[in-house]
């Protein structure tokens, strides 16, 4: 393009004359000139060029105008190729705005982004520096992200890692992404000194939610898998270190410190550490992973001598150490389960059942087995233990007798009845075995002596609170265990006396059970010490209260019933009064059949009568329907039939409705075979009121039954109202219990009920088995009706009205 053509684009329009006026009249508004530009934004680049410099003549410190200048000119910049001029024209435009607005953090932005799209590195980095020395540093968070991206991108490590070391003393939270970095680049030792910074940097906070132990777990790693890079920390110190600080996955830190020093060819400092972490970590996932990976190890290394014996064709050195290898391979096999027991009793000390298990795996071995034992006797708090510590001591024990050492066996005994047990039952258990040994050896002396010593108090007579407040010991001889132990030995081995003499001392501590009670009657009674065995029972009731002492009472009225018979039958009755009125309902019954049992075979029986009167009110409602049964079938042997109404209506009167029942059939039952006819159909009125017909369809067959063979129509016909109106009255009641639990309308029931009712097929002529046709019939419309209205009922039968004549004949 020449100069006459420039000058004819550059020549002012019309339209351009009006805004040239604007902007001499007003050479300082900025308004003006970017009314201008936006008029222009169609015409040639250079005339726009030409109007922001004049613009930026008069404004060079305006950030718009800049801004837009320099956006227009790298836009079309970018266009070009790299080594086009334009590009070298809009860098010095950029050097331009820098001298007027170097304190705009997005001019450098642009600039630098400008310089990168260009590949110019050491001019890009020289424009970062400058930003970074011209902007103040609340401002630098704009400008290092670009600087760092920049640093990546170029491909030059050096210059990268200096770059990140500038921004983490700026941000060194940001430190995991260096590390990262540097681990893609291959600077492992760097990476290693930042991560043992981060750790123990206590105010360090990761930002991908990583923890101080998952920063040391990567750490170990490293040093592990890289030993021959990582030379400025000792790898050992630092995951010795982690191990101190760190409990949870140390099984992992094991297996790299051991990994470690595998790859720089320490295998003996390896199996040294393998060894180390198997007896340390405290878990049994830790364990099994220090435990595969030293198995891997060995298996590794015993398949790399098996190769290079193979090689070698045979050499006596490289046997033995192939021998070696397998042997410890073997040996680690072998103590696994040791090793794992060793884990599980870190884990918890006082765990009694796996320290029994550990026993049994040192069966064999007694010294180690003996060291065991030991050891759990020490270690295990009775106030801590997970199971029963006294286990402990009694098997260690009986292991000394197995082996026929019978005073080592009572040392362990004796040191263990010293142990602050929590619980005096276990330092009772103990004292019984220790006994129970004494006894299988044949020393019986020492074991009377022993039990002795048990139930001797050692201190003076206290109060139960302040024995109670005292170790185990102080309260051993209260006992019921070596108590009871105490007098089966009497009772075996000891004489009449010395047994007695323990029974009645059990009874003086009150520490008696009802079955010691038994024992202590049935042992004097054995003896035919009928009266002292009666003691016992009166002990025995006085110190127990009902449910416990009710086998004592059936014991004691039983056999005092079975010795005297009627001799002592005053004695008898005052016994039984007393039991009756200490004994609850739920347990009277059997007391009650026997005082009765009593007065008939030696006593009056009308005494028995009122006994059964007061059984049949003081019993369970359960049991009540047994006892008047048994009331009535006794009135009947001695008094009569007729005697037993008063005990029928009682029985009515008292129990409830689904016992009654039961009693009013047997009642009418009675009274047909009497031939008190009206009587029994009195019963079976009353009855009904109880019976509902959709549920209780015996009672009502009965009732009919009864009618077709002893009644007539009209007491058909009032059977059949009855069983109606009871119908009805229960109906209402489900109807009313459904309406209110379901919320259903009541009367929506009572129409569908109407509507089934018209569907249903009634057969309106049913015949009564047994009644001449002729009685039964349908004659008039009223008829007709009350027979739809009782269709539900199919057992229902319609019988002539009263006004027809119709001959009275009997039911046949």
């Amino acid at each position: 393009m020449n100069l006459e053509e420039l000058a004819q684009i550059l020549q002012p329009t019309e339209e351009d004359l009006a805004y040239e006026e604007e902007i001499f009249s007003h050479p300082f508004q900025l308004k003006y000139w970017w009314q201008y530009l936006e008029f222009k934004a169609k015409a040639p680049r250079k005339v726009r060029i030409l109007l922001f410099e004049r613009a930026l003549k008069d404004f060079p410190g305006s950030y718009k105008l800049w801004f837009a200048y320099l956006d227009e000119r790298s836009r079309y910049a970018r266009t070009r190729s790299p080594v086009h001029k334009e590009r070298e024209a809009v860098c010095a435009c950029f050097e331009r705005a820098l001298t007027h607005l170097s304190k705009m953090p997005r001019i450098w932005q642009e600039y630098a982004r400008f310089l990168m799209d260009q590949r110019k590195i050491t001019q890009t980095r020289h424009a970062f520096d400058r930003a970074l020395r011209a902007l103040p540093i609340t401002q630098h968070d704009r400008i290092w992200p670009l600087y760092i991206k920049f640093a990546r991108d170029t491909g030059i490590p050096d210059m990268a890692i200096r770059v990140y070391r500038r921004y983490l003393k700026l941000e060194p939270q940001d430190c995991e992404e260096f590390i990262d970095y540097l681990l893609s680049c291959g600077h492992y030792d760097e990476a290693c000194l930042w991560l043992v910074k981060a750790v123990n940097n206590e105010k360090f906070k990761s930002k991908k939610d990583q923890t101080k132990h998952d920063l040391w777990i990567m750490l170990a790693e490293l040093v592990s898998k890289h030993p021959d890079k990582v030379t400025s920390i000792k790898a050992e110190l630092v995951i010795r270190g982690g191990l101190g600080r760190f409990t949870t996955e140390t099984g992992r830190m094991w297996t790299s410190l051991a990994d470690y020093y595998i790859r720089l060819g320490h295998f003996e400092k390896a199996r040294d550490v393998f060894e180390e972490g198997m007896e340390l970590v405290s878990t049994v996932r830790d364990f099994s992973v220090v435990f595969d990976a030293y198995a891997q190890f060995m298996e590794t290394l015993v398949t790399s001598k098996m190769n290079a014996q193979e090689e070698m064709k045979g050499n006596g050195e490289d046997d033995e150490d192939l021998s070696l290898q397998l042997a410890r391979l073997e040996d680690i096999m072998d103590r696994r389960p040791l090793l794992l027991s060793s884990v599980l009793l870190r884990q918890n000390p006082h765990n009694v059942h796996e320290w029994h298990k550990r026993a049994k795996l040192l069966l064999a071995d007694p010294e180690k087995l003996v060291k065991c034992y030991t050891e759990a006797c020490k270690t295990v708090d009775p106030r801590k233990a997970v199971g029963k510590p006294h286990s402990l001591w009694i098997s260690f024990a009986k292991w000394y007798e197995s082996q026929g050492d019978l005073a080592n066996a009572r040392v362990v005994f004796e040191k263990g009845t010293k142990v602050p047990w929590k619980n005096l039952d276990d330092l009772a258990i103990l004292w019984c075995e220790y006994v129970e040994m004494e006894i299988r050896n044949k020393c019986f002396v020492q074991a009377h002596k022993l039990l002795q010593r048990a139930t001797t108090s050692a201190s003076k007579r206290r109060s139960r609170e302040k024995e109670n407040q005292g170790p185990v010991q102080s309260r051993l001889h209260r006992s019921t265990r070596i108590w009871q132990f105490y007098a089966d030995m009497e009772e075996s081995m000891g004489s009449f006396e010395s047994t007695r003499a323990v029974y009645e001392k059990i009874c003086d501590l009150h520490v008696a059970t009802p079955q010691i009670i038994l024992n202590f009657a049935a042992f004097m009674e054995e003896n035919r010490y009928f009266e002292e065995a009666f003691k016992a029972y009166e002990r025995g009731v006085q110190l127990f209260n009902f449910p416990y002492a009710r086998d004592i009472w059936l014991m004691y009225l039983t056999k005092f019933t079975a010795r005297y018979g009627g001799k002592k039958l005053e004695r008898a009755r005052d016994l039984f009064e007393q039991c009756l009125e200490r004994c609850p309902a739920s347990d009277s019954k059997v007391f009650y059949l026997l005082y009765a049992k009593l007065e008939e075979d030696y006593g009056l029986v009308r005494h028995a009568m009122s006994i059964f009167d007061r059984a049949c009110k003081a019993v369970d409602d359960k049991d009540k329907v047994d006892l008047f049964s048994i009331y009535i079938a006794r009135a009947v042997e001695y008094f009569g039939v007729t005697k037993t109404r008063e005990i029928y209506e009682k029985a009515i009167e008292l129990l409830p409705d689904h016992s009654t029942r039961v009693m009013c059939i047997r009642y009418a039952d009675m009274e047909k075979k009497l031939g008190e006819i009206d009587r029994a159909r009195a019963i079976y009125t009353h009855c009904s009121q109880f019976c509902d017909p959709a549920t209780d369809a015996h009672f009502w067959k009965t009732w009919n039954d009864f009618e077709i063979q002893h009644g007539n129509e009209d007491t058909f016909r009032e059977m059949l109202r009855v069983k109606r109106s009871v119908q009805a009255q229960f109906s209402q009641a489900n109807l009313f219990q459904v309406s209110t639990v379901g919320g259903v309308p009541k009367g929506a029931d009572e129409m569908e009920a109407l509507e089934r009712m018209a569907e249903e097929d009634v057969d309106l002529t049913g015949r009564l088995k047994g009644i001449p046709e002729e009685q039964v019939s349908l004659k008039t419309d009223a008829d007709m009706e009350n027979a739809v209205r009782r269709a539900t009922n199919p057992e229902e039968i319609e019988l002539a009205d009263e006004a027809e004549e119709v001959e009275e004949k009997p039911v046949a």
